[in-house]
């Protein structure tokens, strides 16, 4: 088992392991098992050896939240001596001459970046690949990891490493997180400050993705610049609502998926916390603002891409959001944001499914019509993009699993500056209801054309991952 972030950096800090050592074993999983994840468009073998011993060597070694820690980078951000490719062939390749500043806050804590994670083109869809592989969920391999932090997801799920940086526009930490059974926090408006940045009109924000509730305090903790956020504490009593009607369509769900949060419920009231029924008062409106955004958004950056090197389904996309561009008002927000208060004036937390379908299957989408990402894309992400619309922290936590292997996780959203309450609400989650923290395993499924193919029979044997079963206490109940 992958020792967690907090583990690792303990040790390197206390000198009892090697950051070498750590990150060459890190290098050693995504060697045997990312032909069959998909995790990495780009596996930086020997830059991150070199970083790893420099960390050895640093003179503040025993103050490194990330002492040693291999973290994968999500390919949006400018990383020294690599290029962002947004999952496109159509952007620039030109190198960064320097790190943004998400790698800058990365490496000043003392992780090291073993790699730039797979996501679909301009972050669009919640299916992560492109013309070079498929990010496969290793719960499942049939189905798709998710997106578009799909690569980061698949890379923490499988082991390869134990924490992921992610982005999140309309749940794009969320939803993969949700499907691989790792845990992911979307924080509120403004706490990941990074300048010059306001993705999709202010939707999008950074955030971390993580095998356990500690790793995630404290990869937010680096993320944000907020030491504090690193202690994770008992929650305050809170008022808990548990809602299951998907925003507006109230479409059916998976049985899983909505006794994943009469589990949550349960739990959360054993704790000592006040739970019962609520459900914000969703509004067409705010759907119309949302899907404005989410078009128009990718077509303000399609600027700087080559159009017609772009896929079909981005091309198609792009010109609807040049048509919507105008459609992106702030009224639409203004108007959720008041329902929002509402509903928060009277509740601390929200409790939700995650996903609302099973993820999409594990094949090539990008060669797919728009329209056929679409309609699968919008019916498993209704519960999510609403909280970016609000800007209000929202964080996914396995609870459960579902027959098909995918993990029945839990949405928990708060009030502004709820960050912290959510952490430690997910804390009580995970000791009341521990869940298995990554699959050293998944089985390549009969239908699936991935990969695997151009392999041999004995490499396939040695990639193979076997299918895990989560067996905690209280899953799939």
């Amino acid at each position: 088992m992958v020792k967690t972030a907090v583990e690792i950096a303990a040790a390197v800090r206390a000198k009892e392991l090697d950051p070498v050592q750590v990150t060459r074993e890190a290098l050693a999983r995504i060697a045997a098992a990312d032909g069959v994840v998909g995790a990495f468009r780009r596996v930086r073998a020997e830059e991150a050896l070199a970083e790893a011993a420099a960390v050895a060597e640093r003179a503040d070694l025993a103050d490194l939240p990330l002492a040693g820690v291999p973290v994968a980078v999500k390919d949006v951000v400018p990383v020294e001596g690599e290029y962002a490719s947004w999952g496109s062939r159509g952007g620039s390749s030109a190198l960064s001459t320097e790190d943004g500043e998400i790698a800058r806050r990365l490496r000043a804590a003392g992780a090291v970046i073993v790699g730039l994670t797979r996501v679909p083109e301009l972050c669009i869809w919640p299916s992560s690949d492109d013309p070079d592989g498929v990010a496969r969920n290793p719960r499942n391999p049939s189905y798709a990891a998710g997106g578009s932090s799909g690569g980061s997801a698949a890379a923490v799920a499988s082991g390869l490493v134990p924490i992921a940086h992610g982005t999140d526009g309309l749940g794009s930490i969320r939803l993969p997180s949700a499907m691989c059974g790792i845990v992911g926090l979307k924080p509120g408006k403004g706490v990941v400050r990074v300048p010059g940045e306001d993705g999709w009109f202010g939707l999008s924000t950074h955030g971390p993705m993580t095998t356990t509730v500690a790793d995630a305090a404290v990869l937010m903790s680096v993320l944000a610049e907020q030491p504090g956020l690193a202690d994770v504490s008992d929650p305050k009593r809170s008022r808990i609502a548990l809602s299951t009607h998907v925003p507006l369509t109230r479409a059916p769900l998976p049985r899983a998926f909505s006794r994943a949060v009469t589990r949550a419920g349960e739990l959360f009231r054993a704790a000592g916390h006040t739970v019962a029924p609520g459900t914000p008062r969703y509004s067409a409106g705010a759907i119309g603002g949302l899907l404005a955004r989410w078009v128009a958004g990718p077509a303000e950056q399609a600027t700087e891409f080559d159009l017609g090197a772009l896929q079909p389904r981005t091309r198609t996309h792009v010109r609807l959001g040049r048509l919507m561009a105008k459609r992106v008002r702030e009224s639409t927000r203004e108007l959720w944001l008041e329902r929002a208060e509402e509903f928060f004036a009277d509740h601390d937390v929200l409790v939700t499914p995650m996903i609302a379908t099973l993820p999409l299957k594990a094949r090539t989408w990008h060669e797919s019509r728009w329209i056929a990402n679409v309609l699968p894309s919008a019916r498993v992400a209704g519960f999510a993009g609403l909280w970016n619309l609000a800007g209000y922290p929202a964080m996914s936590v396995p609870v459960g699993v579902h027959p098909s292997g995918i993990p029945a996780c839990v949405q928990l959203v708060a009030a502004p500056g709820g960050e912290a309450l959510l952490l430690g609400l997910a804390a009580q989650l995970e000791a009341a209801n521990p869940w298995p923290r990554t699959t050293a395993s998944c089985q390549r499924p009969k239908e699936s054309k991935g990969p695997l193919l151009s392999l041999s029979k004995r490499e396939r044997q040695q990639r193979s991952l076997a299918t895990s079963r989560w067996s905690g206490a209280g899953f799939g109940r």
